[in-house]
């Protein structure tokens, strides 16, 4: 007497559905890397710059010509140096470069990455939170 045993296990369907869903996160990630790379390197270049003491007392459209200058050597292609935002509030000088990058996936479904905590004060080397505001 030979007992029947019911087969217990995905199927053909089952599997090829798990791989096209790993294989939808692989690529999204995949085409994450490079952008995020290029943050951190923006990051440290805002840092430095936010950090050099030559920039106290440099005007914004000094600074701006710097980052110009350090992005083009670094080939960042993502962030446009126009983009970056420096102003003087209340004596201090800011730079500002929030900026977010849509990839296309398909159709009309995009992956977006926001980065959003590169807001410096010139002088100090931690990022602000929030945009300054200015007391009556």
């Amino acid at each position: 007497m030979s007992a029947r045993r019911n087969q217990s296990g995905m199927s053909l369907v089952g599997i090829l559905c798990i791989l096209l869903m790993l294989g939808f996160f692989a690529m999204n990630i995949i085409r994450m890397v490079p952008p995020y790379i290029e943050y951190l390197s923006v990051k440290d270049i805002i840092a430095r710059i936010a950090m050099d003491p030559d920039n106290t007392e440099a005007s914004p459209a000094d600074i701006r010509r710097k980052l110009s200058n350090i992005f083009n050597t670094n080939q960042i292609y993502l962030l446009d140096p126009k983009d970056v935002e420096v102003y003087i509030k209340s004596g201090n000088t800011f730079i500002d470069a929030n900026y977010e990058v849509r990839l296309p996936v398909m159709w009309r479904i995009d992956s977006v990455l926001k980065f959003d905590d590169l807001l410096y004060q010139v002088g100090n080397p931690n990022p602000l939170t929030a945009p300054p505001v200015t007391k009556k």
